[in-house]
C-alpha cells in the first residue's frame, strides 16, 4: 500500500496511507490530507490511486504544486517522489517501488539498463517507456469530436504492437479496463477500454501524444483499427485481435 509522509523543515508531521481511490490535499478541514497553511489552497491537489499506480493532479492551486522541484499539473507518482506545497513536503512511498517490473504483461519492455544494448542502439527506444495495466478509475471525459471506433470494437480485444526501438515487434493485449503507458516525468497517457471501444487520453507531460500524425488535445480520443500512436518517442500500432 502506498503512503504519504508529511514533513516541514525536515520534521515528520504525519503519515497518510493511500487507501482511497481519491485522496484530497488542501487547507480546508474536509481534505483527507489537511495542511493548515495560507500557502496551500483550500483544495490544492488530489491523488488518484488505481491498484499500484497513483496519479497526482494539481486542482488549479494559487501557488502551484512541485514534484522533485519541478512544477506539475498532472504527474504519475513514483517511489520516493517528493511533492511540495509551500514549505510542506509530502514524500510518496510505494511498496511496489523496489520490485523490478520485467513481466511483459506489466511493463511491456524492460527498464533502462536491463536492455543496455538495445538502448544504446536506439536511445529513444521503448526501453525508456513503461506500460502498466489497472482497473478503470481514472475515467477521462468522452471525446468532443464524433470520431467513433468501428462498430464491433466493443466485443473485440485491442492490441498494441511496438513499431520502433529495441522492442519493435512486441505485442500486448489490452484486456484491462485501463492501461497507463509512457515515461513518467516526460510523457504519460492512458488507454481506457469502455463499452464503446478504446480511448486514449493524455495524463502527464508538456507534449501530447500523436495519433496518426496529429497531436492530440486533453480530450479522450477513440482508437480505430490500425491507428498509429506515438508516445515518448516510440511509435505503436493499435489494432483489434483477429
Amino acid at each position: 500500500m502506498a503512503k504519504l509522509i508529511l514533513s516541514l523543515d525536515g520534521l515528520v508531521l504525519k503519515e497518510y496511507a493511500l487507501t482511497k481511490e481519491r485522496t484530497t490535499i488542501g487547507r480546508k478541514p474536509h481534505n483527507d490530507v489537511q495542511i493548515d497553511n495560507l500557502a496551500v489552497s483550500g483544495e490544492h491537489a488530489v491523488i488518484v490511486t488505481i491498484l499500484n499506480d497513483s496519479f497526482l493532479e494539481d486542482l488549479g492551486s494559487t501557488n502551484g504544486t512541485l514534484v522533485n522541484g519541478q512544477p506539475v499539473k498532472k504527474h504519475f507518482l513514483q517511489n520516493n517522489d517528493v511533492v511540495e506545497m509551500g514549505k510542506y513536503k509530502l514524500k510518496f512511498l510505494s511498496e511496489q517501488g523496489g520490485q523490478a517490473k520485467t513481466d511483459f504483461e506489466k511493463t511491456m519492455v524492460l527498464r533502462p539498463g536491463a536492455m543496455q544494448a538495445a538502448a544504446a542502439a536506439a536511445p529513444r527506444s521503448f526501453a525508456d517507456t513503461t506500460v502498466n495495466q489497472a482497473p478503470a478509475a481514472l475515467q477521462a471525459e468522452e471525446p468532443a469530436a464524433p470520431r467513433r471506433p468501428e462498430a464491433a470494437s466493443a466485443q473485440r480485444i485491442g492490441m498494441l504492437q511496438i513499431l520502433t526501438g529495441g522492442n519493435a515487434g512486441k505485442e500486448m493485449e489490452l484486456t484491462k479496463p485501463l492501461t497507463t503507458m509512457g515515461k513518467p516525468g516526460v510523457q504519460v497517457a492512458v488507454i481506457t477500454r469502455r463499452p464503446q471501444g478504446y480511448f486514449i487520453t493524455h495524463v502527464e507531460g508538456a507534449q501530447f501524444p500523436i495519433l496518426n500524425g496529429k497531436t492530440l488535445d486533453a480530450q479522450a480520443h477513440a482508437l480505430n483499427d490500425h491507428d498509429i500512436v506515438e508516445l515518448a518517442g516510440v511509435k505503436m500500432e493499435f489494432f483489434f485481435k483477429a
